[in-house]
């Protein structure tokens, strides 16, 4: 079984819900299913909605919609940098791809 990939995102702004009062957060990387009803473009450029609909799905301790409406627009942005650099391909991030022996091919005569 595969371990979930997750960032830890520690907030500028806590977020107060009555008596518990959330400093961090930990984002996991969204599977295809939590991003349904999301465009994918909308999620690297950022959009609000989007991260209104996906930040609740993949968020611990979980957000609410108004959670994320209510948020420090600094802390909106880390965790939108996250979300996003999920969604990147290892080749985008400068991450290397395992590969096969380097052995140089015989060449033709």
């Amino acid at each position: 079984m595969n371990t979930p990939v997750t960032t830890t995102v520690p907030l500028e702004t806590p977020i107060k819900r009555g008596e518990q009062t959330i400093t961090e957060l930990t984002v996991r990387k969204p599977s295809a299913g939590e991003l349904r009803g999301c465009s994918l473009m909308d999620l690297m450029r950022m959009e609000v909605t989007a991260l209104h609909t996906v930040l609740p799905r993949i968020t611990t301790p979980t957000l609410t919609q108004h959670d994320v409406s209510q948020m420090d627009p600094a802390d909106l942005t880390q965790l939108a940098t996250t979300v996003s650099n999920f969604l990147l391909p290892k080749a985008a991030k400068g991450e290397e791809f395992p590969t096969e022996s380097k052995t140089p091919s015989p060449t033709l005569q």
